[in-house]
């Protein structure tokens, strides 16, 4: 029985976000039957119809809540006066210091078997902070690296890598070329987990690495990165494993809400055939009934979701023609059954709490 509901905020977001939350939604109901869903607004759609990507009113709802799910959202490649990213927003206002993928090989053609990787990557700093300054033929952008932040990331990774049973982290950087701030995220991060004990590091240069995560992906178990290399190496990660389009991200701070999002965006050009892919989605949502300490109902969703995968119920991207509530009803069937043939749970939410 579901004792102990839980409050989440869902943003749709932009786009196929629109399609995919609300798929993601009815799992999650059927997971959570009390489940508190509080209902938000973000994105460049809600900057174009109020001024404002992320509004006050999303901000209190993020921050009154465990968590949230949040969808995508549609950023113009060229300067769009007023806006900033919602989500880089959303990251910085609530100081969501660890983007956190997960990539594990899944039962998809041409997925790499045998990888189980955890991308740990600094989600505030970097190139990310937005400073860029155009004068004449020139323009430059600021990286801001600081002891504090490589610190807390660090932490971080630690703690995740204790949790998951993981004895090894590799911090990736330049050092070589960037001294001062990869030198110092490096140097910072190694302190922290020689510290910690129990953990074994090495180091990479981000082109050997992202060299070896094509070409030798098993050999990594815990990545930590700084933030644009940990964007790029954990698409390589997910192209490896499955694709950007069954990926998920978690973005992470201490103390406060956490999001959980999955990794594609918000595909303009399928918007309301009804064919968008849920599976990232879903998998953000295994991150989040982690987070929130439903780990039984996460497992059951996992399950489910690499049984559907394993199938033939499949959206385009993935070869098959299902639509996007097939493919959820799917899950939803897989994930009855795996219910049913456990007989540990009469319902889905809130065993073990």
């Amino acid at each position: 029985m579901d004792r102990s509901p839980h409050c989440i905020c869902v943003i749709p977001g932009d786009g196929i976000g629109q399609e995919v939350v609300p798929a993601a939604v009815r799992v999650l109901q059927q997971l959570l039957p009390n489940v508190n869903l509080v209902p938000a607004d973000a994105g460049f759609g809600c900057f174009e119809r109020c001024g404002n990507a992320v509004p006050t009113e999303t901000l209190a709802a993020v921050g009154a809540t465990e968590a949230t799910l949040f969808g995508a959202t549609a950023s113009p490649s060229s300067p769009v006066k007023g806006y900033r990213s919602a989500i880089v927003t959303l990251r910085s206002h609530f100081r969501l210091y660890g983007c956190i993928r997960h990539s594990r090989s899944l039962p998809l053609e041409g997925a790499r078997p045998g990888i189980d990787i955890l991308m740990v990557r600094e989600n505030t700093e970097g190139l990310y902070v937005g400073r860029e300054t155009g004068y004449g033929d020139y323009a430059e952008a600021t990286r801001l690296i600081s002891v504090s932040a490589s610190r807390r990331v660090a932490e971080l990774a630690c703690t995740l890598a204790d949790q998951a049973g993981r004895r090894r982290i590799t911090i990736v950087h330049k050092a070589n070329i960037l001294p001062q701030t990869c030198g110092l995220f490096r140097d910072t991060a190694r302190a922290v987990i020689q510290a910690h004990g129990g953990l074994e590091v090495d180091e990479m240069l981000v082109d050997t690495a992202a060299m070896r995560l094509a070409v030798n992906p098993e050999r990594f178990d815990v990545v930590l990165t700084t933030n644009l290399f940990g964007d790029i190496l954990s698409d390589i990660a997910a192209g490896v494993t499955g694709g950007l389009g069954v990926a998920a991200s978690a973005n992470m701070g201490a103390p406060g809400p956490a999001l959980f999002e999955p990794v594609h965006g918000s595909a303009p050009d399928i918007v309301g055939r009804g064919i968008a892919n849920p599976v990232a989605t879903l998998r953000a949502t295994v991150l989040l009934l982690q987070h929130i300490g439903e780990q039984q109902a996460a497992t059951a969703l996992d399950r489910a979701i690499d049984a559907t995968l394993a199938g033939t119920t499949r959206t385009p991207d993935l070869g098959g023609t299902a639509t996007t509530g097939q493919v959820v009803d799917e899950v939803l069937r897989n994930l009855e059954t795996g219910i049913e043939g456990r007989g540990a749970m009469t319902t889905a939410g809130g065993a073990g709490r």
